[in-house]
Protein backbone atom coordinates (compact mmCIF):
# COMPACT_ATOMS: atom_id res chain seq x y z
CA UNK A 1 0.00 0.00 0.00
CA UNK A 2 1.34 3.44 -0.89
CA UNK A 3 0.27 6.71 0.71
CA UNK A 4 0.30 9.70 -1.63
CA UNK A 5 -0.81 12.74 0.33
CA UNK A 6 -4.42 12.08 1.26
CA UNK A 7 -4.81 9.35 -1.36
CA UNK A 8 -4.05 5.72 -0.86
CA UNK A 9 -3.13 3.40 -3.71
CA UNK A 10 -4.01 -0.24 -3.21
CA UNK A 11 -3.02 -3.06 -5.52
CA UNK A 12 -4.61 -6.44 -5.62
CA UNK A 13 -2.42 -8.75 -3.58
CA UNK A 14 -2.48 -11.38 -6.30
CA UNK A 15 -0.70 -9.11 -8.74
CA UNK A 16 2.82 -7.99 -7.78
CA UNK A 17 4.57 -4.67 -8.28
CA UNK A 18 5.57 -5.54 -11.84
CA UNK A 19 2.01 -4.73 -12.89
CA UNK A 20 2.96 -1.08 -12.74
CA UNK A 21 4.80 -1.64 -16.00
CA UNK A 22 1.48 -2.37 -17.72
CA UNK A 23 0.30 1.21 -17.24
CA UNK A 24 2.09 3.95 -19.14
CA UNK A 25 1.85 7.21 -17.22
CA UNK A 26 1.95 9.29 -20.41
CA UNK A 27 -1.23 7.52 -21.59
CA UNK A 28 -3.19 7.74 -18.37
CA UNK A 29 -4.53 11.15 -17.37
CA UNK A 30 -6.34 12.03 -14.18
CA UNK A 31 -9.11 14.57 -14.38
CA UNK A 32 -11.44 15.57 -11.55
CA UNK A 33 -11.20 12.21 -9.83
CA UNK A 34 -11.58 10.22 -13.10
CA UNK A 35 -9.06 8.19 -15.07
CA UNK A 36 -9.18 8.07 -18.86
CA UNK A 37 -7.41 5.15 -20.50
CA UNK A 38 -5.80 5.50 -23.94
CA UNK A 39 -6.76 3.07 -26.68
CA UNK A 40 -3.40 1.33 -26.42
CA UNK A 41 -4.11 0.55 -22.79
CA UNK A 42 -7.22 -1.55 -23.43
CA UNK A 43 -5.49 -4.61 -21.99
CA UNK A 44 -5.11 -2.99 -18.59
CA UNK A 45 -8.18 -2.23 -16.52
CA UNK A 46 -8.07 0.48 -13.89
CA UNK A 47 -10.75 0.71 -11.25
CA UNK A 48 -10.91 4.03 -9.46
CA UNK A 49 -11.95 3.86 -5.84
CA UNK A 50 -12.75 6.58 -3.36
CA UNK A 51 -9.33 6.53 -1.73
CA UNK A 52 -7.17 5.37 -4.60
CA UNK A 53 -6.91 2.85 -7.41
CA UNK A 54 -6.52 -0.85 -7.97
CA UNK A 55 -4.50 -1.94 -10.95
CA UNK A 56 -5.38 -5.31 -12.47
CA UNK A 57 -3.53 -7.28 -15.10
CA UNK A 58 -5.67 -7.98 -18.14
CA UNK A 59 -9.32 -7.11 -18.58
CA UNK A 60 -10.89 -4.15 -20.32
CA UNK A 61 -10.98 -0.45 -19.60
CA UNK A 62 -13.43 0.59 -16.92
CA UNK A 63 -14.38 4.19 -16.17
CA UNK A 64 -15.35 5.17 -12.62
CA UNK A 65 -18.95 6.08 -11.89
CA UNK A 66 -19.31 9.73 -10.94
CA UNK A 67 -21.29 10.27 -7.76
CA UNK A 68 -22.59 13.51 -6.30
CA UNK A 69 -22.74 13.88 -2.53
CA UNK A 70 -25.46 15.93 -0.88
CA UNK A 71 -24.76 17.24 2.63
CA UNK A 72 -27.88 18.51 4.37
CA UNK A 73 -26.27 18.84 7.76
CA UNK A 74 -22.53 19.24 8.30
CA UNK A 75 -19.77 21.81 8.66
CA UNK A 76 -20.78 23.05 5.23
CA UNK A 77 -23.91 22.06 3.33
CA UNK A 78 -24.36 21.66 -0.39
CA UNK A 79 -23.45 19.28 -3.21
CA UNK A 80 -19.92 17.89 -3.47
CA UNK A 81 -18.26 15.99 -6.31
CA UNK A 82 -16.07 13.63 -4.27
CA UNK A 83 -16.37 11.50 -1.15
CA UNK A 84 -13.30 13.23 0.32
CA UNK A 85 -15.07 16.60 0.17
CA UNK A 86 -18.23 15.11 1.68
CA UNK A 87 -16.29 13.37 4.43
CA UNK A 88 -14.51 16.60 5.36
CA UNK A 89 -17.89 18.18 6.10
CA UNK A 90 -19.47 15.23 7.93
CA UNK A 91 -16.86 13.06 9.67
CA UNK A 92 -17.09 13.62 13.42
CA UNK A 93 -19.99 16.06 12.98
CA UNK A 94 -22.80 15.11 15.35
CA UNK A 95 -26.05 14.41 13.53
CA UNK A 96 -24.53 14.78 10.06
CA UNK A 97 -26.91 14.01 7.20
CA UNK A 98 -25.53 13.14 3.77
CA UNK A 99 -26.12 10.83 0.82
CA UNK A 100 -24.71 10.06 -2.63
CA UNK A 101 -26.64 10.26 -5.92
CA UNK A 102 -25.76 8.93 -9.38
CA UNK A 103 -26.60 12.17 -11.21
CA UNK A 104 -26.30 15.89 -10.54
CA UNK A 105 -29.99 16.38 -11.30
CA UNK A 106 -31.00 13.91 -8.58
CA UNK A 107 -28.56 15.50 -6.16
CA UNK A 108 -29.96 18.99 -6.83
CA UNK A 109 -33.52 17.75 -6.37
CA UNK A 110 -32.67 15.96 -3.12
CA UNK A 111 -30.80 18.95 -1.73
CA UNK A 112 -33.69 21.25 -2.59
CA UNK A 113 -36.28 18.96 -0.97
CA UNK A 114 -34.29 18.20 2.15
CA UNK A 115 -33.04 15.01 3.81
CA UNK A 116 -36.45 13.78 4.95
CA UNK A 117 -37.69 13.47 1.35
CA UNK A 118 -34.84 11.18 0.29
CA UNK A 119 -35.32 7.51 1.28
CA UNK A 120 -32.27 5.81 2.67
CA UNK A 121 -30.61 2.96 0.81
CA UNK A 122 -31.73 0.62 3.58
CA UNK A 123 -35.34 1.62 2.86
CA UNK A 124 -34.94 1.07 -0.89
CA UNK A 125 -33.20 -2.31 -0.62
CA UNK A 126 -34.75 -5.38 0.99
CA UNK A 127 -32.87 -6.27 4.14
CA UNK A 128 -30.95 -9.53 4.24
CA UNK A 129 -33.24 -10.39 7.15
CA UNK A 130 -35.56 -8.49 9.44
CA UNK A 131 -32.71 -7.86 11.83
CA UNK A 132 -29.55 -7.79 9.71
CA UNK A 133 -29.13 -5.05 7.14
CA UNK A 134 -26.33 -4.06 4.79
CA UNK A 135 -25.07 -0.52 5.20
CA UNK A 136 -24.83 1.86 2.24
CA UNK A 137 -21.93 4.16 3.11
CA UNK A 138 -23.59 7.10 1.38
CA UNK A 139 -26.05 7.33 4.24
CA UNK A 140 -25.54 8.81 7.67
CA UNK A 141 -23.39 6.91 10.15
CA UNK A 142 -25.37 6.19 13.29
CA UNK A 143 -23.00 7.53 15.91
CA UNK A 144 -25.20 6.29 18.74
CA UNK A 145 -24.07 2.74 18.06
CA UNK A 146 -21.58 0.03 18.95
CA UNK A 147 -18.76 -1.03 16.64
CA UNK A 148 -17.20 -4.46 17.08
CA UNK A 149 -14.04 -6.05 15.71
CA UNK A 150 -11.65 -8.93 16.29
CA UNK A 151 -7.92 -9.50 15.89
CA UNK A 152 -6.05 -12.77 15.53
CA UNK A 153 -2.33 -13.49 15.28
CA UNK A 154 -2.44 -16.45 12.92
CA UNK A 155 -5.26 -18.63 11.68
CA UNK A 156 -5.87 -20.18 14.07
CA UNK A 157 -4.02 -18.05 16.57
CA UNK A 158 -4.44 -15.97 19.68
CA UNK A 159 -7.72 -14.16 19.12
CA UNK A 160 -9.42 -11.29 20.92
CA UNK A 161 -12.42 -9.09 20.25
CA UNK A 162 -13.91 -5.88 21.55
CA UNK A 163 -16.84 -3.52 21.27
CA UNK A 164 -16.56 0.26 21.41
CA UNK A 165 -18.78 3.31 21.34
CA UNK A 166 -18.77 4.35 17.67
CA UNK A 167 -18.81 8.06 18.48
CA UNK A 168 -16.24 8.23 21.28
CA UNK A 169 -14.20 5.05 20.77
CA UNK A 170 -14.62 4.16 24.44
CA UNK A 171 -14.25 0.42 25.02
CA UNK A 172 -17.48 -1.23 26.19
CA UNK A 173 -16.30 -4.84 26.39
CA UNK A 174 -13.30 -6.99 25.56
CA UNK A 175 -12.44 -10.67 25.49
CA UNK A 176 -9.19 -12.55 25.01
CA UNK A 177 -6.70 -13.52 24.04
CA UNK A 178 -7.66 -17.16 23.48
CA UNK A 179 -6.86 -19.65 20.74
CA UNK A 180 -9.34 -19.26 17.88
CA UNK A 181 -9.85 -17.56 14.52
CA UNK A 182 -10.63 -14.03 13.44
CA UNK A 183 -14.07 -15.02 12.08
CA UNK A 184 -15.00 -16.60 15.38
CA UNK A 185 -13.95 -13.43 17.17
CA UNK A 186 -16.08 -11.27 14.85
CA UNK A 187 -19.06 -13.58 15.41
CA UNK A 188 -18.69 -13.65 19.19
CA UNK A 189 -18.31 -9.87 19.30
CA UNK A 190 -21.66 -9.33 17.57
CA UNK A 191 -23.48 -11.77 19.83
CA UNK A 192 -21.77 -10.30 22.90
CA UNK A 193 -23.06 -6.85 21.87
CA UNK A 194 -26.56 -8.19 21.21
CA UNK A 195 -26.70 -9.92 24.58
CA UNK A 196 -25.42 -6.88 26.45
CA UNK A 197 -27.88 -4.54 24.74
CA UNK A 198 -30.81 -6.90 25.34
CA UNK A 199 -29.99 -7.03 29.05
CA UNK A 200 -30.06 -3.23 29.12
CA UNK A 201 -33.22 -2.98 27.02
CA UNK A 202 -31.46 -0.93 24.30
CA UNK A 203 -32.15 -0.93 20.55
CA UNK A 204 -28.66 0.38 19.74
CA UNK A 205 -27.29 -0.35 16.25
CA UNK A 206 -24.24 -2.59 15.88
CA UNK A 207 -21.56 -2.17 13.19
CA UNK A 208 -19.28 -4.95 11.98
CA UNK A 209 -16.86 -5.13 9.06
CA UNK A 210 -17.20 -8.92 8.71
CA UNK A 211 -19.57 -10.35 6.08
CA UNK A 212 -18.76 -13.83 7.37
CA UNK A 213 -19.84 -12.97 10.90
CA UNK A 214 -23.05 -11.40 9.58
CA UNK A 215 -23.81 -14.64 7.76
CA UNK A 216 -23.13 -16.75 10.84
CA UNK A 217 -25.38 -14.55 13.00
CA UNK A 218 -28.12 -14.69 10.37
CA UNK A 219 -27.91 -18.49 10.28
CA UNK A 220 -27.44 -18.77 14.05
CA UNK A 221 -24.50 -21.07 13.38
CA UNK A 222 -20.73 -20.52 13.31
CA UNK A 223 -19.59 -22.40 10.22
CA UNK A 224 -16.01 -22.78 11.42
CA UNK A 225 -13.48 -25.52 10.73
CA UNK A 226 -11.54 -24.80 13.92
CA UNK A 227 -10.34 -28.08 15.42
CA UNK A 228 -11.85 -28.81 18.79
CA UNK A 229 -9.39 -29.99 21.40
CA UNK A 230 -8.14 -28.97 24.81
CA UNK A 231 -6.42 -25.86 23.43
CA UNK A 232 -9.59 -24.53 21.75
CA UNK A 233 -12.20 -25.72 24.25
CA UNK A 234 -12.64 -22.26 25.79
CA UNK A 235 -13.52 -20.66 22.46
CA UNK A 236 -15.72 -23.57 21.39
CA UNK A 237 -17.68 -23.23 24.61
CA UNK A 238 -18.28 -19.55 23.85
CA UNK A 239 -19.32 -20.38 20.28
CA UNK A 240 -21.91 -22.89 21.50
CA UNK A 241 -23.25 -20.40 24.02
CA UNK A 242 -23.52 -17.73 21.32
CA UNK A 243 -25.37 -20.09 18.97
CA UNK A 244 -27.74 -21.06 21.76
CA UNK A 245 -28.37 -17.38 22.60
CA UNK A 246 -29.28 -16.66 18.97
CA UNK A 247 -31.70 -19.61 18.87
CA UNK A 248 -33.43 -18.66 22.10
CA UNK A 249 -33.58 -14.87 21.80
CA UNK A 250 -35.01 -12.27 19.47
CA UNK A 251 -33.78 -8.71 18.99
CA UNK A 252 -34.68 -5.61 17.01
CA UNK A 253 -31.20 -4.09 16.88
CA UNK A 254 -29.88 -3.36 13.40
CA UNK A 255 -26.59 -5.08 12.58
CA UNK A 256 -24.96 -3.07 9.80
CA UNK A 257 -21.99 -3.73 7.53
CA UNK A 258 -19.23 -1.13 7.94
CA UNK A 259 -17.65 -0.20 4.60
CA UNK A 260 -13.93 0.07 5.29
CA UNK A 261 -13.08 1.18 1.73
CA UNK A 262 -15.06 4.39 2.14
CA UNK A 263 -14.97 5.07 5.87
CA UNK A 264 -11.57 3.74 6.92
CA UNK A 265 -11.09 1.13 9.61
CA UNK A 266 -14.03 0.39 11.86
CA UNK A 267 -13.88 2.23 15.17
CA UNK A 268 -13.24 -1.01 17.10
CA UNK A 269 -10.19 -1.87 14.98
CA UNK A 270 -7.17 -3.03 17.00
CA UNK A 271 -4.79 -1.15 14.71
CA UNK A 272 -2.39 -4.02 14.13
CA UNK A 273 -2.41 -4.21 10.31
Amino acid sequence: MQHLGKRTVRRDASYPERNKENVSTDRVSKEVGKIHIGETDKKCAILVEVYGTRIYKGGTSMAPKQKYYVVWKGRKTGIFNTWAECEAQTKGFTGARFKSFPSLAEANEAYKNGASSSPSAAARKPAASKQIQLFDTADTIEEDSISVDAACSGNPGMMEYQGVDTKTGARLFHFGPALGTNNIGEFLAIVHALSMLKQKGLQTTIYTDSKTALSWVRNKKANTSLRRDKSTEQVWTLVERAEQWLRENTYSNKILKWDTARLGEIKADFGRK
